[in-house]
């Protein structure tokens, strides 16, 4: 059975979006990226195998290691989705911050 993951999913995970930060400024070992863990090693191990289904992560095989990076192309996509939300939510806020100064109480 070929499970189909959600990126969405994949990043309401704390530890998974722990996990994207850390190799979003260098490629690294599944064993240097479980040290910055408390967590088990298979624990780790399963997180980076979510976050490779479902794209965000690549793996890239060098001798015996495996190296963990940013899919920047699928992390872009998941932006690009989310930017409408971002404008939406600026404006509001705008539009907020514009009332409060209006009403702002004279000292």
């Amino acid at each position: 059975m070929n499970l189909r993951r959600d990126v969405f999913q994949a990043i309401a995970d704390p530890t998974r979006r722990a996990i994207l930060l850390l190799v979003a400024s260098q490629s690294m070992t599944a064993g240097a990226i479980a040290s910055n863990f408390d967590t088990a090693r298979p624990t780790v191990s399963k997180h980076l195998q979510i976050l490779t289904e479902c794209e965000l992560l690549e793996q890239k095989q060098n001798g015996r290691e495996i190296h963990y990076h940013i899919n920047a192309k699928k992390m872009k996509e998941v932006a690009d989705f989310l930017e409408p939300f971002r404008e939406m939510w600026d404006d509001r806020f705008n539009k907020l911050e514009a009332i409060m100064k209006k009403y702002k109480p004279k000292n």
